[in-house]
């Protein structure tokens, strides 16, 4: 187990306190890969023969240094790969670090029961086609034969699905800094069923980070979601979900667009196939910031596209003057 995945419970208002908790793991290894908002890939091989001590060791130093120097309990995942101190980090809870075997019975022992969904990359899409044909968890998938799962996703997906449903992690940690955001959190009053009520929360936040982009003249090319469910950080809802989703897509061209930002934000939430979740919280957060000045445009002969910024410029200017309220969608005038 060289590779820890921790994930620091930071509320939204403490995302500012990041890039101190990954310099507390840098003091172990140089080779930490941020995952924004709240989490990190920690390569511990050369800190394990450094320090005389193995990663779930490690583990439980750096989660007393985090709470100890800033306040802030941590939970971890550990494996012999990212992927799979990812899923590690599904089982883990405050205190106690989940660690993958680092064997191949008990790699594919831990693998056998957890859904064909608890793989990153595997959306809801896919999920339904393989459980149309009985291959509902990882320990079936990795029983079938790889030619079956090939012929259901295709050729590529297949072949992938298939290797690290038997265990075979070919990731690695890819040191980087936290890229500069923006972030924006929209909470309900109650644990929220309705669909429409989490598009208009989407929509609602959308527009605002729309609004700072362009107040501070810089376009986005990530946009990130993270849905939150009912039930305290940690714990998991009552349909086995974990506790958050979070999903991120890259744009087809920087921008701060509020509708290419809208359209990216629906096409995640509806990727999540949620259906009845108890959401508490919708987060967005734009990365990848850069000038506007540097981003290319793809020019369009849409009338309809030039109108929709035009008129976007003319909100600005309003809201400017009179408040972030003086213009708004019909949508979220109610």
């Amino acid at each position: 187990m060289t590779i820890l995945c921790v994930r620091f419970q930071l509320p939204l208002t403490r995302e500012a306190a990041l890039p101190g908790l990954l310099g507390l793991l840098e003091e172990f290894t140089p080779v930490v890969q941020a995952l924004p908002p709240d989490g990190a890939l920690a390569d511990l091989r050369g800190a394990e023969r450094y320090f005389g001590r193995d990663a779930v060791a490690l583990a439980s130093v750096i989660r007393v240094r985090s709470l100890a120097l800033h306040d802030v309990d941590c939970v971890i995942g550990a494996g012999p790969g990212p992927m799979l101190a990812r899923l590690a980090l599904g089982d883990a809870r405050p205190g106690v670090t989940c660690a993958v075997p680092d064997d191949p019975e008990g790699i594919a022992e831990f693998l056998a029961g957890k859904p064909v969904t608890a793989l990153p990359g595997v959306g809801a899409a896919t999920a339904r086609t393989l459980c149309e044909y009985g291959l509902d968890t990882l320990g079936r998938v990795a029983a079938a034969p790889p030619t079956t799962v090939q012929r259901l996703v295709g050729a590529r997906t297949g072949r992938e699905l298939h290797e690290k449903a038997n265990g075979v992690d070919r990731g690695r940690v890819v040191p980087n800094a936290v890229s500069r955001s923006l972030a924006t959190e929209r909470p309900f009053d109650r644990d929220e069923l309705d669909p429409a009520r989490h598009r208009r929360a989407l929509l609602s936040a959308t527009e605002e980070l729309g609004a700072r982009l362009r107040a501070v003249d810089t376009v986005c090319r990530t946009l990130t979601l993270t849905v939150r469910y009912a039930g305290p950080p940690g714990s998991r809802t009552g349909s086995g979900a974990p506790a958050a989703t979070t999903r991120s897509r890259t744009l087809p061209e920087p921008t701060a667009h509020s509708a290419a930002l809208t359209r990216a934000a629906y096409g995640m939430y509806e990727a999540l196939g949620l259906q009845r979740a108890r959401v508490r919280a919708v987060a967005l957060r734009a990365e990848g910031l850069t000038p506007a000045g540097q981003a290319s445009h793809q020019l369009t002969f849409d009338p309809a596209d030039e109108k929709a910024r035009r008129i976007e410029e003319v909100a600005d200017r309003a809201r400017a003057k009179f408040g972030p309220r003086a213009v708004m969608p019909g949508a979220l005038a109610a």
